[in-house]
């Protein structure tokens, strides 16, 4: 039996939440193509950001460990398929639309640079008079403008509502600017579930790559609430030793007990609000999707303590002082002497600015390709 793209829209319309995004209802794409027969709209958007080079060179790019510190810790790719795993849970729980969240996670991280929050930090320091950065912004970039695989136009040529889903994130560490798309709305219920999967996911698995790098303790979390009940829940003693299995069974209980706190939350909030419709519940006052206050104030704990004792801690800051030479090294180096680009780069000089162009590859590049280059344009040993 084939479902054809017309029964998968019908699947959908039967399946999915009255304020959930149906594909048959999207405003379309700012380029109209013909759709294909066996895909709904946001799953050919989501093959389509898979398919990008922006999303293979997350598995290189930082997310708090550096790559070649181990092969096992996390990287910007693993995360950002730990988040999309997270999110299709809670949308496949709550009627949301699965796929489309799908679309959102797997694009919301592409426009990171190297060296993780650092790199953005530093980038958005260096391109302070030349219109700024945020990676939220640059994800946008990327699969509007930067991706060329269309001979027609530029870009990915998304449906709407997965762009507006991604100019829409938003976490503590993340603000969006959606000027375009609607501002005085919320996002829709499949934005707003990237955003807490997105949370729930970077901080378990911190958390658990803390744990196995030895810059956390079992003693430095005896503090925390959430440490404590989930031990508790697992029946793991500190006498026991923290094995790779014991950790694996907190980390995966402490998800499972996380996405249950949302979910049920959520399901309240939504009854609560009584939204009917996608534009009813894009018009409240507040995000329907998150957790309870008991369990914000747990994560409120233990997000404090990753920030003092992991994302502080002497060997991450040492590779962000790191980062900050080397990005900076080179900024100022394409600058002040554009010929030593690639040529490829160098086109697209005469449709942005020297420094934007400059931010553009930069950001591209892979922690290891970063190195690399400095290496060639600074070491006298290393060859061009």
């Amino acid at each position: 039996m084939i479902f054809t793209r017309s029964q998968l829209e019908d699947i959908e319309e039967r399946n999915l939440a009255p304020y959930g995004i149906k594909s048959k209802d999207s405003r379309g794409r700012l380029h109209p193509e013909d759709e294909p027969d066996y895909r709904t709209r946001f799953q050919r958007d989501r093959d389509r950001i898979l398919h990008t080079t922006a999303f293979r060179r997350l598995e290189y790019k930082t997310q708090v460990f550096i790559n070649y510190e181990g092969d096992y810790y996390r990287t910007r790719l693993t995360h950002t398929l730990e988040v999309t795993q997270t999110g299709r849970t809670v949308a496949r729980a709550l009627g949301a639309n699965e796929d489309m969240v799908e679309a959102i996670c797997m694009a919301h991280d592409l426009g990171h640079p190297p060296f993780g929050h650092s790199g953005e930090a530093i980038l958005a320091k260096l391109m302070h008079d030349y219109g700024g950065f945020d990676h939220n912004k640059q994800s946008f970039r990327i699969v509007t403008e930067l991706e060329q695989r269309y001979p027609e136009y530029p870009g990915l040529n998304l449906t709407w509502e997965v762009l507006e889903g991604i100019v829409k994130h938003e976490t503590e560490y993340d603000i969006s600017d959606a000027r375009d798309f609607n501002p005085e709305l919320r996002g829709h219920l499949e934005a707003q579930i990237c955003n807490a999967a997105d949370e729930l996911a970077y901080t378990a698995h911190d958390l658990d790559d803390g744990l196995r790098s030895g810059m956390i303790t079992t003693d430095m979390l005896e503090e925390l609430d959430l440490w404590v009940i989930i031990t508790n829940s697992v029946g793991w003693h500190k006498e026991d030793g923290l094995t790779d299995l014991a950790r694996h069974r907190i980390i995966r209980r402490l998800i499972g007990t996380e996405v249950t706190d949302l979910v049920q939350c959520t399901d309240q909030h939504l009854r609560e609000s009584n939204a009917r419709t996608v534009d009813d519940l894009q018009r409240l006052p507040y995000n329907v999707v998150g957790f309870s206050e008991e369990m914000n104030r747990r994560n409120r704990q233990l997000k404090d303590f990753l920030f003092n004792n992991l994302y502080r801690h002497h060997r991450v800051v040492r590779m962000a002082v790191k980062a900050e030479r080397i990005l900076s090294d080179l900024f100022t180096a394409y600058r002040e002497e554009p010929s030593i680009l690639p040529r490829h780069v160098q086109q697209r000089m005469g449709t942005w600015s020297l420094e934007r162009t400059i931010c553009d590859y930069i950001a591209g590049m892979t922690d290891r390709f970063a190195i690399d280059e400095h290496n060639k344009l600074f070491d006298p040993m290393t060859l061009p």
